[in-house]
């Protein structure tokens, strides 16, 4: 039997493994799964359809799997919130469920992946997609539809609108107000945000070569300091990728300026 603690209600529809740690006035709402050596501390809030994996942590007071603050959201919806596996939820942490929206590509839901950590009062919207290994510092709040890729940093009070995307091993600095497009392994501030540098900081203490960061440092130039149009720039960056067979810094730059619905924030 999992342990629970007796003031703690649980749902009779929720599945909660039995190595799991439920504590004192935690709520556990219908349809929600917790996976096995989580721990849910006491006053945080768990809403279903929800999946938790193995290994999470969530913190005091925190929301989790709430209906969405978006108007069109009801509660008879077929959505839901996915999270992965070893994540730290800290507290007062928001994170809500997805929305009709976006069914065709997200089945309604709001995914997180695995191995993050979420710090106080950060907030994470409906039909968000947030990848591996992320640092979200305090108050750090996405609005609906963001992607975050792997390995990203947050600063504290970072603000992401809309449909915007921050792509893998970028970094936001304190307070950023971020309103378009970061490509990933940059780093952003300011309110608007616009990409400043390279995050060769973290890169480096990612295990990037020397090499790989130059030919990041050769993207920037190329989007940021060219002044050619960003059609020409994204042929200019696939070409190279073919060039250099399939090479990972440039495949991942290309298939990131291929897409989403924001212009760069440059």
């Amino acid at each position: 039997m999992a342990k629970i603690h007796p003031t703690a209600i649980v749902d009779g529809s929720a599945e909660i493994d039995a190595s799991v740690e439920v504590r004192a006035y935690a709520v556990i709402g219908p349809q929600v799964v917790i996976g096995a050596d989580s721990i849910i501390h006491s006053h945080a809030v768990l809403d279903g359809p929800m999946t938790l994996g193995a290994r999470n942590e969530v913190f005091s007071f925190a929301s989790i799997g709430a209906l969405s603050q978006d108007i069109s959201a009801k509660r008879s919806d077929p959505t839901s919130t996915v999270i992965g596996d070893d994540n730290v939820i800290r507290e007062y942490v928001s994170i809500q469920r997805g929305t009709m929206k976006e069914w065709d590509t997200k089945q309604g839901q709001t995914r997180i992946g695995s191995r993050n950590l979420i710090m106080n009062y950060c907030h994470v919207a409906h039909d968000c997609v947030l990848g591996n290994d992320i640092i979200m510092a305090n108050n750090a709040s996405l609005a609906g539809h963001v992607e975050i890729g792997d390995f990203v940093g947050l600063g504290g009070y970072t603000l992401v609108y809309q449909f915007c995307r921050i792509g893998a091993y970028a970094f936001t600095a304190f307070s950023a107000g971020v309103d378009g497009d970061i490509p990933p392994f940059m780093l952003a501030h300011g309110n608007p945000a616009k990409v400043r540098t390279v995050n060769k900081t973290g890169l480096k203490r990612r295990g990037f070569s020397a090499e790989q960061i130059e030919r990041v440092e050769d993207v920037f130039k190329r989007i940021y300091r060219s002044g050619a149009p960003m059609a020409e720039v994204r042929a200019q960056i696939a070409a190279l990728a073919v060039e250099q067979n399939g090479d990972d810094v440039l495949s991942r730059m290309a298939q990131f300026l291929d897409g989403g619905k924001r212009p760069l924030a440059r």
